[in-house]
């Protein structure tokens, strides 16, 4: 589904029949029972061939399924900017221009998001994917239908708070469960496809609320309340399908064979180190997660983004509407800059992949957007520039979040890490969500949306500044292990147990 992935490997499978030591959890005496998994490889080659048709079944089942996921998460997530347009503000009360308690509801969704990223993402590994994902899917469809029922600003408010509950584990989730899947090499064009799923929830919302807004008055609903009411729907009888097919670890997958599976497990293995999947999470692996500085760089590398993406996300329509649309000419013309994005990410991630190689691959599109946005900044009497500006601020933005979530993602090695770690990195960042929600006051709008231009641009030049940080950090923590020897005594488990850490793990830059 994605390309071909190249593995020199011999051309005839063979499987080790090596006995495995029967426990379901660590053993810290692990390293002393001699046919311990801890102590021997499993030797498992698949030609290549047969392993580019197991790459395309994991295709096929794993990265469709969560990018309609999170395509929904983002569409309930987003459409309140699509209904401000069809009379939502006017019937609640929020229009007048020193009015921001529309900016408050769009604020309260990202407070109870944040909280809530790293437990999810614990019980995601406790209850499995299929039933959690599926679970939260089936309860911010039913928020969203709710939402379209509000009567009052207090309504709105408590809706929006439970809808970022319920949607916290969808994306940190999903890229996390990609994320043990895939090698580091592969990664980047399966989570640009998924992270691609926001530019096409952008688009394919903007083409459905211009349809439903005719809706307008029908059974005394205005058209606002109809975009969240069928929305909604659309997920909630969506979540009980996926209930069904969305795919859990590899460990789990029944729909692999027993050798798919080992085989699977192994070449990850290899690549990024062993997962540690057999111990539950608890709050001593959180605390060691936290001692490495490089996580916290990472959120900031995702955190300096997220401020545009989602003062684009929220405001667009608002800010195109400017251009003197209509309100269904709004919602067409927000259409076209979600499109390109999610093709100029396709092709960044083609490359990413192609050439090994993130670092180069996230500041390329940084400095697509800053263009975009000194544009907008200076330019106020050229529609047309200003509306191809857009362009720029969406391709450059929502190219850039993949590639670094991917790289940040893919470098933590082991299921504890990654867990807690992305859980981290997702969670942190959305805090520039609520900056975002404020960075685009009613008011501003005299002054062509010059401090929220402004805003964006200063918080993805954080962002560029957190990915050098990043780079040469993990460029130092490698050669400083090239010329450290190897042999440090570690057992097995105890590589296990450091994750990335292990003196044997290679960042890729």
């Amino acid at each position: 589904m994605f390309g071909r992935e190249k593995k020199a490997s011999s051309p005839d499978s063979s499987l080790a029949n090596e006995p495995r030591y029967p426990t379901n959890h660590y053993d810290p005496d692990l390293s002393r029972h001699p046919d311990s998994e801890y102590d021997h490889d499993i030797h498992l080659q698949f030609p290549p061939a047969r392993e580019r048709r197991l790459l395309a079944k994991i295709d096929l089942r794993v990265i469709p399924v969560l990018s309609v996921l999170y395509l929904l998460a983002f569409l309930d997530r987003t459409n309140i900017a699509n209904a401000s347009i069809y009379g939502l503000k006017e019937e609640l009360g929020l229009d007048s221009p020193q009015n921001t308690q529309y900016n408050t509801a769009l604020t309260i969704f990202f407070v109870s998001y944040i909280a809530f990223e790293i437990p999810s993402n614990v019980l995601l590994k406790k209850l499995k994917p299929h039933l959690w994902l599926s679970v939260c899917m089936f309860l911010f469809g039913l928020i969203t239908i709710c939402q379209g029922l509000v009567q009052n600003y207090s309504g709105l408010l408590a809706t929006r708070f439970f809808l970022g509950l319920a949607e916290s584990g969808m994306f940190p989730g999903s890229f996390y469960l990609i994320g043990m899947w895939y090698k580091r090499s592969e990664a980047q064009k399966r989570y640009s496809f998924f992270f691609g799923s926001t530019s096409l929830a952008g688009a394919f919302g903007g083409l459905l609320a211009s349809a439903i807004g005719k809706m307008d008055g029908m059974r005394g609903y205005k058209g606002w309340r109809w975009i969240f009411i069928l929305e909604g729907l659309l997920t909630a009888l969506v979540a009980i399908w996926f209930y069904f097919i969305i795919p859990d670890f590899p460990e789990n997958a029944k729909w692999l064979t027993e050798e798919e599976r080992t085989y699977v497990e192994t070449r990850l293995r290899k690549d990024q180190g062993r997962s540690a999947a057999e111990r539950p999470i608890e709050l001593r692996d959180v605390i060691n997660v936290f001692k490495d500085y490089k996580i916290f760089v990472g959120g900031f590398m995702y955190f300096g983004l997220i401020v545009p993406a989602y003062g684009y996300a929220f405001f667009a329509p608002g800010i195109i509407q400017t251009y003197g649309y209509s309100p269904i000419g709004t919602q067409l013309h927000s259409v076209p800059p979600w499109a390109a994005s999610f093709t100029f990410a396709m092709v960044v991630a083609y490359f990413s992949d192609r050439f090994k190689h993130r670092f180069a691959f996230t500041l390329i599109p940084i400095c697509i957007a800053i263009t975009g946005f000194g544009i907008l900044i200076t330019v106020h009497d050229r529609h047309r520039l200003e509306y191809g500006a857009l362009f720029m601020v969406t391709m450059g933005v929502y190219s850039a979040m993949p590639v670094i979530v991917c790289w940040f993602n893919m470098n933590l090695g082991g299921h504890h890490r990654r867990a807690v770690g992305t859980a981290w990195q997702i969670g942190f960042g959305n805090i520039g969500g609520i900056i975002a929600t404020y960075s685009f006051l009613p008011g501003d709008r005299a002054e062509f949306f010059k401090t929220g231009y402004s805003i964006c641009i200063g918080f993805i030049c954080l962002s560029a500044a957190s990915c050098v940080v990043y780079a040469v950090s993990i460029l130092v923590a490698n050669r400083q292990r090239d010329t450290r020897p190897r042999d440090l005594g570690l057992t097995e488990y105890e590589k296990t147990e450091l994750g990335d850490l292990s003196p044997d793990y290679r960042y890729l830059l």
